[in-house]
């Protein structure tokens, strides 16, 4: 692994999990404070730290995702994802700007279907991300770098959204007395109500709701458009 100018990478064969203890790490974590991260984001490494970490969360919640308990789910000592991450806050950013990209694909490909409102609907209603994405939100109103990540990131697609929304419905929207940034809300918000409780195993009225928007696009959009003008 390439040296920087900092620190030199550990060597893997001497850095795998084992029982013993490792001697606190504080002194190091504060030398690095110039330089948040020094390991490389393109190294196999760093992917395998952000995959445990983020399986860590997911499966325990994100007040265990210590750089130990992470350590142990990835098979490395806790001095190699300290390399890597000096503090937790930045695992939990890396994991989440990579989720976010993951997500900002997803709608894109919505966005750019044929049929993309639909195909957003469904985006945002699906359940399969629901478990990090509560994480995420819980751990927004403890780590405020974390919660202003997710303000940016969100309003920007929301903008991106509206956009595809105006393009595509004009005056239409305006029938029901909705604004585009409006509509783009309001889809959002019904459908993560609906992962979200789903989750929780509250289920009484999501029927009646997804009937509801449904139909809505149905009226506003009564023959699918082959593409965005």
């Amino acid at each position: 692994m390439p040296q920087t100018g900092l620190a030199r990478a550990p060597q893997l064969d001497s850095v795998r999990a084992d029982p013993v203890c490792t001697p606190s790490l504080a002194p190091y974590a504060r030398a690095m404070t110039t330089k948040r991260r020094i390991g490389p984001d393109t190294s196999e490494t760093y992917t395998l730290i952000l995959d445990a970490a983020e399986q860590v969360i997911r499966d325990e919640g994100y007040a265990a995702a210590s750089s130990r308990r992470i350590a142990t789910q990835a098979g490395l000592k806790p001095s190699l994802v300290h390399y890597y991450f000096p503090t937790t806050d930045d695992v939990f950013l890396a994991v989440f700007k990579r989720g976010a990209a993951q997500s900002d694909a997803m709608i894109e490909r919505a966005l750019t279907s044929d049929d993309p409102l639909r195909a957003l609907w469904r985006f945002f209603a699906d359940t399969s991300r629901n478990a990090l994405a509560l994480e995420f939100v819980a751990l927004a109103n403890h780590r405020k770098a974390i919660g202003a990540e997710i303000v940016v990131h969100s309003d920007a697609m929301r903008r991106r959204q509206a956009a595809m929304i105006e393009r595509l419905l004009g005056e239409r929207l305006g029938t029901d007395g909705a604004t585009p940034m409006g509509f783009s809300f309001v889809l959002a918000g019904i459908g993560r109500a609906l992962a979200m409780e789903s989750e929780l195993g509250i289920t009484s009225g999501h029927a009646d709701a997804r009937a509801f928007v449904e139909a809505w696009l149905d009226r506003l959009l009564p023959a699918k458009l082959d593409a965005i003008d």
